[in-house]
């Protein structure tokens, strides 16, 4: 957890360094629109970046967006009324804010993508993120050490693949990070995909849905698991 807020805090400080010029002296409204309060990760995102600004002598507005695209798009288009400056943007869909990206550039506000990249818009002035694929090596590499400490005498290991929301491009990165560590493992006999799902097309969570994710395992422990045993999951969530 405290490297995590390392790195948003350094992440909102390149922000924050990115956002002076625009102010010079005279400092301003900066909207920041998280995608949803059901991760404590965006959370604590938001959170940090509203204090690390207030401190800095800015006036953040802080908005959560449910989950609901539609809900995002009409509360950016309400900070830039308000007259916001600057705008930091967590996408809920990365491929959707176009139209409202355009009329915040009309109204010369710079957009700071966080995190999850905005697609499909020539309106995005910084993009603050963090290396991706690695995250998926580490979670991947977790995951192995995991079977390896629990299981050490037992193989092949039986693990089923979770993947992040397809809309999200981060998570196609986190994906083919773990797959970097569990793919060869797979080809040595070492791992099994019971259920035979690999592929973000078949492995995708959409909006990162906890329920949805729930779902799917009930299905694959009554469809695949009746008569075995689930070793480990690769989860990025």
């Amino acid at each position: 957890m405290k490297l995590v807020t390392s790195l948003l805090a350094a992440a909102a400080m390149s922000i924050a360094s990115f956002v002076a010029p625009v102010f010079a002296a005279d400092k301003g409204v900066v909207g920041i629109s998280m995608p949803t309060k059901t991760s404590t990760r965006w959370i604590s995102d938001g959170e940090t970046m509203e204090k690390l600004f207030k401190d800095a002598g800015y006036t953040p507005d802080l908005q959560f967006a449910d989950d609901d695209i539609p809900n995002q798009l009409a509360q950016i288009e309400n900070m830039v009324t308000k007259g916001a400056k600057v705008l930091v943007v967590a996408a809920i869909d990365g491929t959707t804010l176009s139209d409202i990206l355009q009329k915040a550039h009309d109204a010369g506000v710079k957009v700071i993508a966080y995190d999850r990249l905005i697609r499909d818009s020539g309106n995005v002035d910084y993009y603050a993120t963090f290396d991706n694929f690695q995250v998926g090596v580490l979670q991947a590499t977790s995951l192995v050490d995991g079977l390896k400490a629990k299981f050490p005498n037992t193989k092949p290991w039986n693990v089923e693949l979770f993947g992040g929301s397809p809309d999200d491009n981060n998570a196609f990165f986190f994906y083919d990070g773990a797959m970097s560590v569990l793919q060869p493992l797979i080809d040595k006999g070492d791992i099994v995909i019971k259920s035979g799902q690999q592929g973000m097309d078949q492995v995708g969570t959409l909006r990162w849905d906890g329920a949805v994710a729930q779902a799917r395992m009930e299905n694959l422990l009554s469809s695949t698991y009746t008569d075995g045993r689930v070793d480990g999951i690769l989860s990025p969530y």
